[in-house]
């Protein structure tokens, strides 16, 4: 499976609006910087037709140290989660 590179989605916005690489890496980096902002506020991120940004809380739980079998508590915290909307399940389907 292949990724796509930050540097690839700024030359696509590039191509695509044709504005300058720098105007194109500021648009993706606040997009980013919103979507983090909010989740560290405690906001759920939803974009239409593409998925919903939110966050979930894991509870303490007892793990295991693979290479000695030893027990470990593994604390709580928040994760950033992300559920995908119908337009973009369609699209990969």
């Amino acid at each position: 499976m292949t990724k796509v590179t930050k540097e690839e989605l700024i030359a696509a916005i590039t191509k695509t609006v044709e504005c300058s690489k720098k105007c194109a890496g500021d648009c993706l980096n606040t997009i980013l910087n919103e979507i983090t902002k909010n989740l560290k506020a405690g906001k759920d991120v939803v974009l239409t037709g593409f998925g919903t940004f939110s966050l979930s809380k894991r509870k303490a739980r007892t793990g295991r140290n693979p290479q000695t079998g030893e027990a470990l508590k593994i604390p709580a915290k928040t994760v950033p989660r992300f559920k995908a909307g119908k337009a973009l399940k369609d699209a990969v389907k």
